[in-house]
């Protein structure tokens, strides 16, 4: 059995939950609360797992994998059914790099350990902090819309789920949790329609998770 270290609102854990449900596997879920007596993920005991502190974990028979880019590679790799990675050079190269401007080039800038860095060392007012995210998640996705406008099909490189999509749909979910209107990006509010309503990432979503709260 496949064990998933997760936070119900993480956007990295959502992405690997979309890429466990789309592969079909079997996955207990194992909560880590990211705000719960300091951050569970800054426990020795899930700092001997991760040392990051991050979420997503997967552990697969005592082999641990983390960070979610690592995390969907290996399962692609491991278990091919449901492929998120094409085949073709150029395809998995558009793949990866919508993949990697979301994972290194947005949602990095607004997680939670930064927010709590910027109210701590710097003073910065909620409100500020807000207009932080906010900047960044808006020039983050224009930039993805560009790049879309060249690469999507009913999906975000053609016609075909792949793990794209797999990031897109989480960020879209920060992003209007953050307060930013996906509505003004044509192209990624018709993509992230289009896949969140799928059975598998619908099954994913944050609310419908066991350690989800309001």
């Amino acid at each position: 059995m496949l064990k998933l270290y997760t936070y119900f609102r993480s956007s990295a854990s959502y992405r690997v939950r979309i890429a466990l449900n789309w592969k079909r596997l079997d996955f207990e879920t194992l909560p880590v609360h990211l705000l719960k007596n300091g951050g569970q993920q800054n426990t020795l005991e899930y700092r001997r797992l991760n040392p990051m502190g991050h979420v997503p974990a997967l552990d697969d028979n005592g082999f641990l994998v983390t960070e979610s880019m690592a995390i969907l590679d290996y399962l692609d790799r491991k278990f091919p059914q449901q492929p998120l990675f094409p085949q073709a050079a150029e395809r998995r190269a558009e793949v990866m790099q919508i993949c990697e401007m979301i994972n290194s080039g947005i949602q990095p800038i607004h997680n939670l350990k930064v927010n709590q860095f910027l109210e701590k060392e710097f003073g910065l007012q909620k409100v500020d902090i807000e207009k932080w995210n906010k900047h960044w998640i808006f020039s983050g996705l224009s930039s993805l819309e560009q790049f879309l406008s060249n690469t999507a099909g009913n999906y975000c490189v053609g016609d075909t789920i792949s793990a794209a999509d797999a990031f897109l749909v989480p960020q879209c979910f920060s992003a209007r949790r953050f307060g930013v209107d996906t509505k003004s990006f044509p192209i990624i509010h018709r993509l992230d329609l289009t896949a969140a309503k799928l059975d598998e990432f619908e099954r994913a979503h944050p609310e419908n998770q066991p350690d989800y709260f309001p």
